[in-house]
């Protein structure tokens, strides 16, 4: 059982995670001043936990 391989696995869903629910904010906003600040807040965050754990999944190398 790696721990950074589940560490990864786990920042990759929670970067899935915030992606979508930008993709959902972004559907339904009306296009108001806290609608565009929720949309870059959610999707960098999202951005940069989807990249960090699919970097770390990728560089972590499997030890048996």
């Amino acid at each position: 059982m790696n721990l950074k391989r589940i560490f990864g696995a786990l920042l990759t869903a929670l970067g899935i995670g915030g992606l979508i629910y930008t993709a959902v904010i972004f559907a339904g906003t009306s296009g108001e001043t806290r609608d565009i600040k929720a949309l870059i807040i959610y999707g960098i965050l999202g951005l940069i936990f989807f990249v960090s754990g699919i970097s770390l999944v990728r560089t972590t190398k499997d030890e048996s």
